[in-house]
């Protein structure tokens, strides 16, 4: 099974070469090994690097453990740089392996793996590519400590644009494998529905659940799992720590913080597991710092977490939505639009939702995710919000089905959901 991750391949690709580390991160098992290993390594020998130019270093395999230190690391890349007349390219997958929890945990102690990783930049025949699955060290302390040398590309599991021709199947039975299994590529290569299920399972549990409390010393996994159940059961809705933390001691879990709860919300965006949209003013500009919503970064992960018991389409959908824009390159906020309106007799101020704020330059739209809209009632409460935005940017609804593209008369464009999915231009239309 092949599966073709073009936009990615193009990014690299107009990469290459530029002075700076390709710093790739993403989720476990999302593909940044397979883009790299395979399709961008394939790519490289087509344009007629020799092999042995590439030098690939696997640090999560047996094979390369002795690699997980730096300085044997560097003594290992060192030693097949043989020709200065030639260009290499360097492969690190998983770098996080070559960081210690030391090196993590406390920012006064230097990470060796920079210092190799600058080495490396100052050879001009060498293009250094580094995957990596946790934000903390790769997107951010990295980026910091190469001062503007670090080229960060993010990649997400595989959009339905990308899942659907992979899966061999129609749109409609791609949509239901894929709101209910999501789009990590190895879930295609599972035989049967009770496969699926089972290596999501397994990846919750064995890898990201377990990856995630190793690396922060969570006793025990102490309250992180309920957590991401939580969460999970959640996508969408408004909430905060402070509101967890108080479910957790209904629940009888009085040893969960508030504090706590933050800390563990920062190590899930920090590990990809969720992402975070904010809340934004559209009549204020301004940003509302709390509450905010929680969406999945793979919407299988998620119903796995949850053993498959809570199939809300109309939620998922909305997930997915979301996923779509962020995997557009969009910045993505949820909107409030501040009204007053008559209730009981006086005039109150009222808070209507826009479901996504979508920035990107100085583009703009606004949308509402609407599993379905068969009547005028279903019509006006959908677009309420939307109607009193006081600009003139782009508002749009997009519903399930297979309705056309079309305009109401208050100037808001209605699109289905697979119009939106598989045609990356639909927000211009």
């Amino acid at each position: 099974m092949e599966i073709k991750r073009q936009r990615y391949l193009d990014k690299l690709i107009s990469h290459m070469n530029n002075g700076l580390i390709k710093v790739i991160t993403g989720i476990r098992r999302c593909g940044k090994s397979y883009l790299l290993f395979e399709i961008f390594y394939n790519y490289l020998i087509e344009q007629g690097i020799p092999k042995e130019n590439i030098i690939a270093v696997p640090l999560d395999e047996e094979e390369y453990v002795e690699f997980t230190d730096p300085h044997k690391l560097n003594d290992y890349i060192r030693s097949r740089l043989i020709d200065s007349e030639q260009n290499y390219y360097i492969f690190i997958d998983e770098a996080q392996y070559a960081i210690t929890k030391e090196e993590m945990k406390n920012p006064d102690v230097p990470v060796k793996l920079y210092g190799v990783l600058n080495g490396l930049l100052r050879k001009k025949n060498v293009d250094v590519y580094v995957t990596g699955s946790n934000s903390k060290f790769l997107s951010s302390d990295i980026m910091t400590e190469f001062r503007g040398r670090g080229d960060e590309i993010h990649i997400a599991p595989l959009s339905f644009s990308e899942f659907m021709p992979a899966s061999g199947k129609d749109k409609y039975d791609a949509w239901q494998d894929y709101t209910y299994y999501g789009g990590l590529p190895h879930v295609l290569a599972e035989p049967d529905d009770q496969s699926k299920a089972a290596y999501l399972d397994r990846l919750n549990k064995e890898i990201y659940l377990r990856d995630i409390c190793e690396r922060y010393d969570i006793p025990d996994g102490n309250g992180m799992e309920e957590l991401m159940k939580l969460l999970a059961s959640a996508i969408g809705s408004l909430t905060n720590p402070q509101k967890i933390s108080d479910t957790f001691t209904s629940s009888g879990r009085k040893g969960i913080t508030m504090p706590t709860i933050a800390n563990y919300i920062k190590h899930l965006r920090e590990s990809f597991m969720i992402q975070k949209a904010e809340r934004y003013d559209i009549k204020g500009r301004r940003y509302i710092s709390t509450p905010s919503k929680y969406y999945y970064t793979d919407i299988g992960l998620r119903n796995a977490f949850l053993n498959f018991r809570q199939y809300e389409e109309t939620h998922i959908m909305e997930n997915i939505i979301y996923n779509e824009l962020i995997y557009r390159g969009y910045n993505v906020d949820v909107g409030v639009v501040e009204i007053r309106a008559d209730e009981n007799g006086k005039r109150r101020k009222k808070q209507l939702e826009v479901d996504f704020v979508v920035n990107q330059g100085s583009n703009r739209y606004y949308i509402q995710s609407a599993f379905a809209m068969p009547d005028k009632e279903k019509m006006d409460q959908e677009q309420a919000s939307l109607v009193k935005i006081p600009d003139s940017f782009k508002k749009i609804i997009i519903v399930s089905g297979n309705t056309k593209i079309w305009r109401n008369e208050q100037g808001i464009t209605i699109m289905s959901l697979f119009e939106f999915l598989l045609n990356e231009d639909s927000l211009n239309y």
